[in-house]
């Protein structure tokens, strides 16, 4: 049971992965697959500190954290729709 469960992570763990290498074109499918990796890390501390019976604040710290960082992401998805009309990255010029 407990190996099944690892397994299950890891995998969530590099799917997302893959998808934020290979749809690196748009922004929101990007958002999404960091997310994906951002869950599976927060199922694997769960099921890390359920083992060893530690306490869940860090877990809540984690949730913070991971807000902020999807809510920084969805600004960002939100001005460039503005400024440029899409979410691909080829239409996006630096200088």
């Amino acid at each position: 049971m407990m190996i099944n469960m690892i397994f299950i992570i890891f995998m969530m763990y590099l799917i997302g992965n893959m998808v934020f290498v290979s749809k690196h074109k748009h922004l929101l499918i990007v958002l999404m697959s960091l997310e994906f990796i951002v869950l599976s890390m927060f199922f694997m501390m769960l099921f890390y500190l359920n083992t060893i019976n530690y306490n869940m604040y860090m877990l809540m710290i984690f949730l913070v954290l991971t807000v902020c960082e999807g809510v920084l992401g969805l600004s960002i998805l939100v001005s460039m729709i503005r400024t440029h009309g899409n979410d691909y990255f080829q239409s996006f010029n630096l200088i």
